[in-house]
C-alpha cells in the first residue's frame, strides 16, 4: 500500500533437491497471507490507527479505481487537468498514469464499521490486500506500521510452515527502517 515495491516474479514453485515435502521451495505469498489472515486482518476492526485513514500510508491506485472510488463522472484527460491545475481532491497525485492518495480516508473505509466496503472485490487496490506482509522477490517483506504485525509470532509462523529443511534471515531496511525483510534459505547455505 504504501511500501516501495519491486515487480514481483512469479511465484516459484521449483524443487530445491529430491523431491521430499522439505525440498519443495515454501509458497512465501500464501505464507504471507495466511499470516494476515490469521493475525493481521481480525485486529482491522478495533485498529487505532487504520491504514485506511492515509494519514501515514500512500495508496497506490490505477484510473478506473479512482473512478469508481471517488464516483468521478468526467473523462480522465479533463480529470487529470484539473488536478494538474490544482482543482481536483487534494488527496490524490497523479504521477506517470498511477494515482497516488495520502492524508485523507479511502472512500471506500467505513470509518465507523472499520471496515472496508469493497474488500474481497477486485476494485481493491491490490497494496490493500498485500499490506502490512507481503512477499517481493522470494522475501517476505513486514511494515511495522502496522499495530498488528508481531514480528515475532511472523517469524514464528515462517519458521514452523518452513520446517527445519529452512532457516530464516531477517534484515532492516536501510531506506525504510520500519520495513523488514524476512528470508528463508535452505539450511546449509550461506548469507549473500
Amino acid at each position: 500500500m504504501n511500501a516501495p515495491r519491486r515487480p514481483k516474479p512469479p511465484v516459484s514453485r521449483v524443487k530445491a533437491g529430491p523431491a521430499t515435502a522439505a525440498a519443495v521451495r515454501p509458497d512465501l505469498p500464501a505464507l504471507a497471507a495466511s499470516y494476515q489472515t490469521a493475525a493481521v486482518i481480525p485486529h482491522c476492526t478495533r485498529c487505532t490507527r487504520p491504514c485506511c485513514k492515509l494519514d501515514a500510508l500512500v495508496l497506490d491506485l490505477d484510473w478506473r479505481q479512482v473512478k469508481t472510488l471517488w464516483r468521478i463522472e468526467e473523462a480522465r484527460p479533463d480529470f487529470d487537468r484539473r488536478l494538474r491545475a490544482g482543482q481536483g481532491p487534494n488527496e490524490i497525485r497523479e504521477a506517470q498514469g498511477r494515482y497516488y492518495v495520502h492524508t485523507k480516508p479511502c472512500p471506500a473505509y467505513d470509518q465507523n464499521a472499520g471496515i472496508c466496503r469493497v474488500y474481497g472485490q477486485d476494485i481493491k487496490p491490490v497494496g490493500c490486500s498485500d499490506f502490512p506482509v507481503y512477499e517481493d522477490e522470494g522475501e517476505v517483506i513486514a511494515d511495522l506500521r502496522c499495530e498488528a504485525v508481531d514480528l515475532d509470532a511472523l517469524c514464528e509462523h515462517l519458521r514452523t510452515a518452513a520446517g527445519p529443511a529452512y532457516r530464516l534471515q531477517q534484515r532492516a531496511d536501510p531506506d525504510f527502517p520500519f520495513l523488514v525483510t524476512l528470508s528463508l534459505k535452505k539450511a546449509g547455505t550461506r548469507r549473500r
